[in-house]
């Protein structure tokens, strides 16, 4: 194994780390504001999930021989920025909600991104159980993502629609667009 190939797994696994731990301190929040019970659970859920992620992280970090603390997730603090935003800028409700998921699908497909990187990197390397490990997160953050767009196509978006509707003051002919 190649030492700069080594030292940038090593960064990926640092900047992994410190995107988990910032989303265990921003998942709480996320579900205090959402409203709609299934997205408030959803949340609650993946925070389990993602405290399991982070000892697997620290685990691989002992396999390929660095300390998981070290790098900042500058992404992980820009979307973390973004779901804050969404939650001073709308009000609860089924809006807020839609605005919710989409901040959190945009978390969850930085970190499938994140874990398929690193679970082809460990494989390249020979370290299976590592790969392994990091294969196992990655299918965690897919299923979050299909959870989050159920929620969306079955419950948020359709309140969300009639509440927009019922707050909609313009009235419209049946059938036109606008």
């Amino acid at each position: 194994m190649a030492e700069d190939f080594k030292s940038l797994m090593g960064e990926l696994i640092q900047d992994a780390y410190s995107a988990e731990t910032q989303l265990i301190e921003a998942l709480p929040e996320m579900a205090d504001a959402a409203t709609t019970p299934a997205l408030k659970q959803a949340f609650q859920e993946h925070l389990q999930v993602t405290q399991r992620q982070v000892e697997r992280l620290e685990r691989v970090a002992e396999m390929v021989g660095c300390d998981p603390d070290g790098e900042d997730c500058e992404a992980m603090e820009g979307l973390v920025a973004e779901a804050e935003e969404i939650v001073d800028e709308h009000e609860e409700g089924p809006v807020r909600d839609a605005a919710l998921i989409s901040a959190a699908q945009k978390v969850e497909h930085y970190e499938i991104a994140t874990y398929g990187t690193l679970a082809a990197m460990a494989k390249a390397c020979g370290l299976q159980d590592a790969a392994e490990l990091l294969a196992q997160s990655l299918r965690e953050e897919k299923d979050t993502d299909e959870l989050l767009t159920e929620v969306a196509e079955q419950q948020v978006n359709p309140a969300a629609l009639r509440a927009t509707a019922a707050n909609d003051p313009t009235p419209r002919k049946k059938g036109s667009a606008a």
